[in-house]
């Protein structure tokens, strides 16, 4: 976007919405990195908000404090809002919760700048989170890859939303972090490679990288992905051989939630079911990721946002991949990066650091090259001027009935609305069917997420994970 008004900074007032952990932290981190303006956060009452706990971690390295966060209910966010007159509105959560509160943003009189953004990677970039946001006045993306990936999603379905770029807030590269340098990618790295039970004689084997100072391995496990049982259960099993082959180092399966909490994604067949009986030095930890990197020798995942966090941190990673290479593991944006790895290197502890073209695209851009606040200010300046048109979510089609739906379906319990109850049960199932019909004709064509030569999916995400739980 190319604007030439700037206002200050010192008097703006910022206000992020946000429910689950992972949007919680999201979003204290970005304002967190943001000098001179007034901060809070509103913490709204969905089946995925943040218990006390996981407030505090979720908030753990930012600049809020209790006084910084208010816990309200939906219904109280206009009155809110209307009371405290932001200048600007980060909506953080997922899709559904951020076109909610924006309709309650479209009955302000002063209305703010809507800034909205995903938490971590977001390749591929899927259809419904540019749908779902497509009424901000701004999108936080958060590579050059990102860019690009969102850019054509919306040519290709005719929706475009400004888009900005930030460094991922939590994982600001440390001075002295390493990079591999330019080395060759072998076949598994590249973008629907079939690996794990792949043979690997004639390739030798890297050399492991210790960290000083660091002895665990760190596990960040996901709820989406794997989704399969027994896929879980393999890495269930490779933790605890890793653990059995150095009994001297633990081995930390890093959580998102404890028995009781909620997060972001609905999570099956849980890691501290799969691993109720494991040696001693197999510990499942709940503490903020910042906290677990500090002691790390190094950091497994499947495709989690830790990755990057760790890989600022100078900790290395394997991403594995004894599932594959593909979207639907979301983890095709390590393709080209060196991380790759599986079982036998996790065992091993043969951690890898970066290659310096991977990371310049994805995710390590320089500094200079971050934009977003700059962008939000030049909004700002808009809007006070009457020059920033107003994006107001339009009427669905169903009209009361559906908004009814929208509304049950983002708050469950919170709504005890009876229209909300009817329209529920008539719209589950007709939306379930909907989506079931998108799925099965785009399975195998361009653009889904069995297409490997693209960054995003016109397809719907074949992760079953409803937000009412």
């Amino acid at each position: 976007m190319s604007m030439s008004t700037v206002v200050s900074t010192v008097e703006l007032r910022v206000v992020a919405i946000a429910d689950a952990d992972s949007f919680v932290k999201w979003s204290a981190s970005l304002l967190s990195g943001v000098e001179g303006i007034r901060r809070h956060m509103l913490l709204v009452r969905t089946p995925l908000t943040v218990s006390p706990a996981q407030e505090r971690t979720a908030l753990t390295g930012t600049s809020f404090t209790d006084a910084d966060t208010t816990r309200l209910g939906f219904d109280e966010v206009h009155g809110w809002l209307r009371g405290h007159q932001p200048d600007v509105v980060v909506l953080s959560g997922r899709g559904p919760f951020v076109r909610l509160i924006a309709r309650q943003i479209d009955r302000l009189s002063h209305r703010p700048v809507v800034v909205s953004g995903l938490p971590g990677m977001s390749i591929p970039a899927q259809r419904g989170a540019l749908e779902y946001r497509r009424e901000s006045d701004l999108m936080v993306v958060h590579s050059h890859r990102e860019e690009r990936a969102f850019a054509e999603l919306g040519r290709r379905i005719g929706i475009q939303v400004p888009t900005a770029l930030a460094t991922l807030p939590f994982a600001q590269m440390a001075p002295d972090a390493v990079t591999a340098g330019s080395v060759r990618v072998s076949q598994r790295e590249l973008v629907g490679a079939v690996a794990g039970r792949a043979s690997r004689a004639g390739r030798p084997a890297p050399a492991p990288i210790a960290r000083p100072g660091g002895t665990d391995l760190v596990f960040a496990a996901q709820a989406l992905v794997p989704a399969a049982r027994h896929e879980r259960e393999q890495i269930a099993e490779m933790l605890r051989l890793a653990a059995v082959a150095d009994p001297t180092k633990r081995v930390v399966v890093k959580l998102r939630s404890r028995p009781g909490e909620a997060e972001a994604h609905l999570e099956r067949d849980a890691y501290a079911d799969l691993l109720a009986d494991r040696p001693g030095n197999l510990v499942i930890s709940h503490e903020p990721m910042s906290t677990a990197l500090a002691r790390a020798e190094g950091l497994v995942t499947v495709s989690s946002t830790a990755a990057i966090e760790a890989l600022a941190q100078k900790v290395p990673v394997i991403a594995l991949d004894t599932f594959g290479v593909h979207k639907a593991l979301l983890n095709t944006v390590f393709t080209g990066s060196g991380l790759l790895g599986g079982a036998e290197e996790v065992v091993g502890r043969r951690f890898r650091h970066p290659l310096a073209g991977w990371q310049r695209d994805n995710y390590f851009q320089p500094e200079s090259d971050t934009n977003w606040w700059r962008c939000v200010e030049e909004l700002v300046a808009l809007r006070r001027e009457g020059r920033l048109r107003a994006k107001l979510v339009p009427a669905g089609r169903g009209g009361a009935l559906h908004a009814a739906w929208h509304r049950k379906s983002v708050l469950a319990g919170e709504d005890r609305s009876v229209i909300g109850r009817v329209a529920l049960g008539v719209g589950a199932p007709l939306v379930n069917g909907i989506l079931s019909m998108r799925r099965a004709r785009g399975r195998a064509g361009e653009d889904t997420w069995s297409d490997a030569t693209t960054d995003y999916t016109l397809e719907p995400t074949p992760h079953h994970d409803p937000i009412r739980r």
